[in-house]
């Protein structure tokens, strides 16, 4: 479990200053007093407060027991990693049976996307600071962002040969993003979505 030693001149400020640096709320931590802080005889600070902070329940510690306890559930055996940089937790699934595979992936990244959802909401529960949560199986998000891109482009090539303007099938927020970041330096296009999510689409359309 990950802890840090944290000295200041109250228990109360080492404690604020240690859940900072771990980026951890205090309902996840178990907080140890190794010094209290002391003063002389003229009131002088001598010793300052010492504490040690360990985190027993925090944003990994939390999505290491849920997807274990699913893969479990769903039969899957696979390996995965998690990693939590500046408020975002990154979970990379790794090893995994190609059929297995498709099912937590499911239609054009769906049932990722629900995974996601459900960890997040796990994550987050009770928590002050929001931490992003993403899922990646074996790299799908890096190589479904260049499958969006190339479509974005030739729906451009196409919306241009016809003049008239291109819808694409339904998309959740993050693909519409992408499809909308791929054309923002084209000219002659333009790019909006319409309808309402989960059918919600990105029109391409010429100037």
């Amino acid at each position: 479990m990950k802890f840090i030693i944290k000295e200041s001149e109250t228990v109360e400020k080492a404690v604020s200053l240690g859940l900072e640096e771990l980026k951890a709320d205090i309902s996840e931590v178990e907080i140890e007093i190794v010094q209290e802080p002391s003063r002389s005889f003229l009131g002088i600070l001598s010793k300052n407060a010492k504490v040690k902070i360990t985190v027993i329940d925090g944003p990994k510690e939390k999505a290491k027991d849920f997807l274990q306890t699913l893969f479990e559930k769903m039969d899957i055996e696979c390996d995965f990693s998690v990693e939590l940089n500046d408020d975002v937790l990154n979970i990379h699934v790794n090893r995994i049976d190609p059929d297995d595979k498709g099912i937590l992936i499911g239609k054009r990244g769906k049932n990722l996307d629900a995974l996601q959802y459900l960890l997040s909401l796990v994550i987050n529960k009770d928590r002050q600071d929001y931490v992003r949560t993403i899922v990646d199986v074996e790299n799908y998000r890096a190589k479904r962002e260049e499958t969006l891109v190339r479509l974005a482009h030739k729906m451009a090539d196409k919306s241009r040969y016809y003049n008239k303007k291109v819808r694409l099938e339904p998309m959740n927020p993050y693909e519409r993003r992408i499809i909308h970041s791929a054309l923002q330096g084209e000219k002659d296009i333009i790019t909006y979505s319409e309808g309402e999510d989960p059918y919600r689409k990105v029109i391409i359309d010429v100037k």
